[in-house]
């Protein structure tokens, strides 16, 4: 249940991600308990083993993966079609954890349009299953303590974590050898638990303890927090205290009523449903769902869960074993994984759009020019620019400075140094707004950046500072960079506005409208937003000195905003929510170039006019 709130309202759950780390400890203990049993008793098989797990996990899990193909098909574009064909492959085949890891990057598709984003768990849990059997049979033949082995590996595992979290967070979050000490904290409390005193007392206080550290980590943990890491010690300790006190009130009163045993029975498909329901109902209605709109889907997964748990699981996993049977779910599961594949390699079945609409779902964002890791950095693993982000020698000097937005710029800006005399000096790093003396939500450093930026214009004395973003909020921080530029450099200082914001993406506009009306989309259209920032901002920013440019100005009118800059599909104006394509970026500077240069042109302007 944290998960699915989490998922379903996270602004009011935003720790419940912790309890995939809960079910980690849950899983560990359980399944090493049927092995120890087993290897004590000597009658553990490791093919009784597998076949038990492929019955439990196979049947919902092949259902839902289908059921995704299905809507794959019908409300995907070609190019999200193939991945999410590629997710289900690597789901099918237990590595959608090693997948995501691979797929993980600024430019990827957003996570809230993955709708197997949840099944890395799934993918940990199965590696789990098959490598720690093998492992405890090795140590039962070499007569070692199973608990001092899940003790020592479960150990490493948590140094690995501890040590990669800082360097590779994604990495951390996403790798099986940073995850199992999760895991083998449930498998060490399985093989020695017995010895922990179970009386009233000891249980109350170690079950109160645990759920004090869940809460703490619920509420205190959000996605920027550096996890898992040392933070996953609250979760992981407090769901292994509540497990190894089974006599306690709160674990027999409240854990174990019938309300609580009824979502437990149905948890394995209420996960695998909740999350790829959340994802497409979005995804068909091209616009964020309501409060109302997630609780009616929250209950729809509990229904579908229900429906899964009665039809599907039980059949499968609770029916007279049968090697037919066992047979049909790995060909079934097989033959989802060639379809994942043959929709890979079929580019996600384009046919179905017609070629001018595909065209243009399909532009990719154009970032070849916009110097990604040289000149436009990403503030979690790069703090310093490359030599060539300046134009040594040319003067007026145009220094841009702002985020992956105003790297988007970059084309416009070489198009008009073709009959401009000027140079640029590009300083800008992903989702870091140029706010001096500011922490950036998500972008590490940018405090650090932005000091630096200030320090190379402090250097460069350039003629006219460019400052762009996705502004929304830091405005106070823009008018104290404003206020510097102009005391240390003495150059103009344009803010140039915000882009419109496009609400699920100028391509599922384009794919939206087709089909709702079955032609191509106006050149023109409402669906954009602007962000709020503008006239806020402009007063922010003029006080302190600054020219202040609007793009929404320049780009809606109000019939909407430019969706296309002709009549070709790599004419349309925008590859996402927010950044421009080529095309775009060179509409935008061409309309404001005037007014950025003012009377600073060089002597290739001046030959021009």
């Amino acid at each position: 249940m944290l998960v699915v709130l989490y998922h379903a309202f996270p602004q009011a759950m935003p720790g419940g991600f912790i309890g995939v780390d809960i079910f980690f400890v849950i899983s560990g203990f359980l399944i090493t308990g049927i092995i120890a049993r087993g290897l004590g008793r000597q009658r553990f098989s490791l093919a009784g083993f597998y076949n038990r797990r492929i019955r439990r996990i196979f049947p919902a899990l092949l259902v839902v993966l289908c059921v995704v193909l299905v809507l794959g098909w019908l409300w995907m574009l070609p190019a999200a079609y193939a991945q999410l064909s590629t997710d289900v492959f690597a789901s099918a085949a237990f590595f959608a954890n090693i997948a995501l890891l691979l797929q993980s990057g600024y430019f990827d598709v957003e996570a809230a349009k993955k709708p197997l984003l949840h099944l890395w768990s799934l993918g940990i849990e199965e590696q789990f299953y098959l490598f720690w059997p093998l492992i405890l049979m090795l140590a039962a033949r070499l007569r070692l303590s199973l608990l001092a082995v899940a003790c020592v590996i479960g150990l490493a595992s948590f140094a690995l974590n501890v040590a990669l979290i800082g360097a590779n967070p994604v990495a951390t979050f996403y790798l099986p050898f940073t995850r199992a000490w999760e895991l083998l904290a449930g498998a060490a409390l399985a093989c020695g638990w017995i010895r922990l005193g179970q009386s009233a007392i000891a249980s109350n206080l170690r079950a109160g303890i645990g759920i004090l550290l869940v809460a703490i980590a619920a509420a205190v943990l959000d996605t920027n927090s550096a996890f898992p890491g040392w933070w996953a010690i609250l979760p992981v300790l407090g769901g292994a205290l509540l497990v190894s006190a089974p006599n306690a009130w709160g674990c027999r009163h409240v854990l174990a009523n019938p309300a609580m045993v009824g979502i437990g029975l149905i948890s394995y498909p209420l996960y695998l449903w909740h999350w790829p329901l959340l994802v497409f109902f979005a995804l068909i209605k091209f616009a964020p769902l309501t409060l109302l709109e997630r609780g009616l889907i929250v209950g729809l997964s509990f229904a579908l869960a229900w429906a899964t748990y009665r039809l599907v699981e039980i059949p499968f996993r609770f029916g007279r074993p049968s090697p037919v049977r066992l047979l049909g779910l790995c060909a079934g599961m097989a033959l989802v994984a060639v379809a994942g594949v043959v929709v890979v390699e079929n580019s996600g079945f384009d046919f179905r759009l017609p070629g001018e609409i595909r065209g243009m779902t399909e532009v990719v964002t154009q970032s070849s020019k916009w110097r990604v890791h040289e000149c436009l950095i990403d503030p979690s693993r790069e703090t310093s620019f490359a030599d060539d982000c300046v134009d040594q020698g040319r003067r007026p000097l145009l220094l841009l400075w702002g985020d992956s937005t105003a790297g988007a710029l970059m084309p416009g800006l070489r198009k008009a140094q073709e009959s401009r005399g000027f140079g640029i000096a590009q300083f800008t790093s992903s989702s870091c707004v140029p706010a001096l003396d500011t922490d950036v939500a998500g972008a590490p450093n940018c405090r650090a950046i932005n000091d630096k930026v200030l320090s190379l214009a402090r250097a460069l004395k350039p003629d006219i500072v460019l400052l762009h973003s996705t502004w929304d909020r830091y405005l106070d921080g823009v008018a104290g960079t404003v206020a510097a530029l102009k005391k240390e450099t003495g150059a103009r200082v344009i803010v140039l506005g915000s882009v419109p914001w496009w609400k699920r993406g100028l391509p599922n506009e384009v794919l939206r409208y087709f089909m709702l009306h079955h032609r191509l989309i106006p050149e023109r259209s409402g669906r954009a937003e602007a962000d709020g920032s503008g006239a806020p901002l402009r007063d922010r920013v003029l006080p302190s000195g600054a020219e202040f440019i609007s793009v929404w100005d320049v780009m809606c009118n109000a019939d909407g905003c430019l969706t296309r800059i002709g009549e070709r599909a790599s004419d349309i104006s925008a590859t996402d929510q927010v950044h421009l394509t080529e095309k775009g970026s060179v509409f935008l500077v061409q309309s404001i170039i005037d007014r950025i240069l003012g009377g600073t042109a060089g002597p290739a302007a001046s030959a021009s006019q």
